[in-house]
């Protein structure tokens, strides 16, 4: 049975910002890519594509098999709470299931105080400070990604690196070809 990685969803979820990381890992891998929203309706992206929900938190029980959850960013996220999703992410990252988060959901981590304990980073130091219950200041890193404590966070023009970092926590291949992939996809295939 191939391990899992969630995509959580949110209304209006930035489909481009997870692309690449779902699409080679769902196809090229030993892994299956699967959706996880708090509830069963499905979600419109930023760019109008309408995903289906296989899984609603509430009733997802398949944390042995769980390799990853990526949170994409989107318009929602700044917002909304999401309690739900928040006692997911908690459940995560006490389960040392890696949790990789970009754009608008690293500010979700942060105004929850998933980020006040590892380096991250975001769209801005500025933009968490907004956040009353951010106290992660001293940990902020002001770059595309960073990866600490088994949570990924990157800004919203990371998607490449994004996916780069998953695909390294996952192992999606050989060191030699994820760099490959990487540099392809950063600098262009012609030269």
């Amino acid at each position: 049975m191939k391990k899992e990685i969630l995509i959580l969803l949110t209304h209006q979820w930035c489909d481009w910002e997870g692309s690449y990381a779902i699409a080679v890992a769902n196809s090229f891998s030993d892994y299956t890519v699967k959706t996880i929203a708090m509830d069963d309706l499905p979600k419109t992206s930023m760019g109008g594509i309408r995903a289906s929900i296989d899984y609603r938190i509430e009733d997802y029980h398949g944390f042995d098999n769980l390799a990853m959850v990526i949170m994409p960013g989107g318009l929602s996220w700044e917002e909304n709470d999401y309690p739900e999703i928040k006692e997911f992410v908690k459940q995560l990252i006490s389960m040392n299931i890696p949790v990789a988060a970009i754009c608008g959901a690293t500010y979700f981590l942060c105004k929850h105080g998933f980020l006040d304990q590892v380096k991250h980073t975001g769209d801005s130091l500025d933009y968490f400070k907004s956040a009353k219950e951010y106290k992660g200041e001293k940990l902020y890193i002001p770059a595309q990604i960073v990866v600490d404590g088994g949570i990924i966070t990157a800004n919203e023009t990371a998607a490449v690196e994004f996916a780069y970092e998953i695909f390294k926590i996952l192992k999606i291949d050989s060191d030699e070809e994820m760099s490959q992939w990487y540099n392809n996809f950063k600098n262009g295939a012609v030269r």
